[in-house]
């Protein structure tokens, strides 16, 4: 097996990548796998990183400082960079890449000039019903994230009891299948054959599934 520099967890929300991304990050060598690039804004990711940043830099020198700190965020303390794409905010990631990597022709060329040789995890949810009841779950209550024993860990806003809403789950499960046929073409195009993890499997046995990476 080749050895690589960098893996990055292709997903959509709802599909275990805060689990993936934490067991990962408790490997101790696997780097500090996260959202780096997770909104489509330069400025939000340069605030992220840089907030002291000169913000009137040509537009590539900001990309190249906002690079570099990524990279460090997500490698922690080993050799190994970890990054998490969600699909929505990943053509905004690949077109910044392009300002970034002009040289390079295509966007794993460009991928593997900001990160090395690069792992592609494909992580999906095979029931994309449950997907995105989960969605529609978490907006309507606030909470994202909760611990086994009930201990919440991510909320987003106050609690709140949800409603049955059969036009919101129907719009989230077409664009969660939309999400993954993007994925699926966008790695045919490029040539990758990606490491391929169910939210089913890495649920029902978080450390196995992780094992086989």
């Amino acid at each position: 097996m080749p050895k690589f520099d960098s893996y990055v967890i292709c997903t959509s929300p709802r599909s275990g990548s805060t689990l993936l991304c934490k067991l990962l990050a408790a490997t101790g060598i696997s780097g500090n796998p996260g959202s780096y690039f997770h909104r489509p804004s330069i400025a939000e990711w340069l605030a992220y990183f840089e907030p002291a940043a000169d913000a009137s830099r040509p537009e590539a020198d900001i990309l190249a400082t906002i690079f570099r700190a990524a990279i460090a965020k997500g490698s922690g303390d080993t050799s190994m960079f970890g990054l998490r794409l969600q699909r929505h905010s990943f053509d905004f990631f690949v077109q910044k890449l392009a300002v970034l990597h002009p040289e390079r022709s295509s966007d794993l060329q460009r991928i593997e000039a900001a990160f090395g040789q690069t792992l592609f995890l494909h992580l999906t949810r095979l029931d994309k019903v449950e997907q995105a009841v989960s969605l529609v779950k978490a907006e309507q209550t606030g909470l994202w994230h909760a611990a086994p024993d009930g201990t919440e860990l991510e909320r987003t806003a106050p609690p709140s009891a949800p409603v049955y809403n059969s036009d919101e789950i129907r719009t989230w499960y077409e664009r969660f299948a939309a999400y993954d046929q993007a994925w699926n073409d966008w790695f045919e195009m490029q040539g990758i054959e990606p490491f391929r993890i169910a939210y089913e499997a890495l649920s029902a046995d978080p450390w196995g599934a992780c094992a086989k990476y």
